[in-house]
């Protein structure tokens, strides 16, 4: 099945464009992981310790009013959420000098004493230490960069260490996409923005080896055309699929993203942006890095 017709794009000529495009992208992700590793971003409980506490009052309850009676029990710097459905509140406290087993039952209190006839049922509790959120932190930058690396393994293996290259940096263009623009937008980075770095981690390789495999028999197949020629009409061919194939998951992602809920509305985000960018960096990232490595190898050698 064809999405779109036969094409004839000059992807290769449009490298400089798209080299740039991911240069500025690559550096603010690269801020954004900085931030995390010192621990200064906006980092969930997960990672940075603190305790949520989700709540379901009978009746409204203002964001405001809410903070106000947080704050005559001492609690002052609550991250509160509003989530759309059955009158909920999520209350998030960071480290902070109240010991951290006593402060769910603060919160309760000071919503019971406060919020007088407005009577509310908790949800669902988490508490996370400082120690063991500054662990998941370092073991998560850990677990990305080791992944990469099996990219790059797997990659060579498959195809040969100049594909590797190319897929590697690909796959680290996304990973870094997502961190930008979630330090952009100052959401909040947890153990679910995570999970959906690596699922488009996953996701992006299988894109990108898509493209390298008609790229491999186009070689194997034309060795006059340049390159340049050979990889623009490698790209071409697969390009229906690669639409097909990213428009069916991004209806999927966009689905949770709108319908989903707050609770994984974050996570839907990273899917959505990772997606997008995932069919990007397969075309204008890992297929040009090839290509100008390859050209180059060509020219040495001659």
């Amino acid at each position: 099945m064809e999405f779109i017709g036969k094409t004839h794009i000059d992807f290769m000529g449009m490298k400089k464009f798209s080299f740039a495009i991911s240069i500025v992208i690559a550096i603010l992700g690269i801020i954004g992981i900085v931030r995390i590793a010192l621990g200064t971003a906006n980092m969930g409980i997960d990672f940075s310790g603190g305790t949520a506490v989700q709540l379901r009052f009978a009746q409204p309850v203002h964001i405001d009013r809410a903070r106000e009676a947080l704050a005559k029990h001492g609690i002052h710097d609550a991250n509160l959420q509003e989530l759309k459905t059955g009158n909920k509140l999520l209350v998030k406290v960071g480290k902070t000098s109240l010991p951290q087993g006593n402060a769910a039952d603060l919160i309760q209190t000071a919503f019971q004493k406060e919020l007088t006839g407005n009577t509310f049922v908790v949800e669902s509790s988490t508490e996370i230490g400082p120690a063991i959120g500054d662990k998941l932190r370092k073991d998560t930058l850990i677990a990305v960069a080791i992944s990469m690396i099996g990219i790059l393994i797997y990659i060579a293996w498959r195809f040969d260490f100049t594909f590797g290259i190319g897929a590697l940096v690909a796959t680290l263009h996304d990973v870094l996409a997502m961190f930008a623009v979630f330090f952009l937008l100052d959401k909040e980075v947890n153990l679910l923005f995570i999970t959906a770095v690596l699922t488009i981690a996953g996701y992006s390789l299988t894109d990108t080896v898509v493209v390298f495999d008609r790229i491999r028999e186009n070689l194997h197949k034309n060795t006059k055309d340049s390159l340049e020629t050979i990889f623009n009409f490698s790209i071409n061919e697969v390009l229906s699929r690669t639409i097909i194939t990213a428009l069916t998951t991004f209806l999927a992602a966009g689905s949770l993203y709108f319908f989903g809920g707050e609770v994984i509305h974050d996570f839907a985000l990273a899917l959505v942006v990772g997606i997008l960018v995932g069919v990007y960096s397969s075309v204008f990232v890992a297929s040009p890095i090839v290509e100008v490595w390859g050209r180059r190898a060509k020219t040495s050698k001659a």
